[in-house]
């Protein structure tokens, strides 16, 4: 079974663990092809949560099901943790400096 086919038909667990690596790769990414260190591991579960919520929903701004709606502001899932991301990166680029490095 594809990652499509367990986002629209797997069971839930399915649809969490395909969620998850697709917002650990989509981090990686942000932070240059960092690891993501451990004091960045919140975003993982909290930017997979909103979109697991929105299962069904892809690419809607609101959301209304008899009386109750949802209403999401980013379009993108990483937009409220950007300044934590770039904060990262700074404070990586500036323990690298002034240092040499041999491999």
């Amino acid at each position: 079974m594809t990652d499509i086919e367990k986002l629209i038909n797997g069971t839930q667990a399915e649809q969490l663990a395909v969620i998850e690596s697709m917002t650990r790769d989509r981090l990686t990414i942000l932070l240059g092809g960092l690891t993501i260190p451990e004091e960045l591991e919140y975003i993982v579960t909290e930017v997979s949560v909103k979109r697991f919520n929105r299962i069904g929903s892809e690419g809607a701004q609101h959301h209304n099901v008899e009386g109750e709606v949802f209403m999401w502001s980013d379009t993108d899932d990483f937009a409220g943790y950007m300044d934590e991301i770039n904060k990262y990166l700074e404070d990586q680029e500036g323990s690298t400096k002034g240092r040499v490095r041999f491999l």
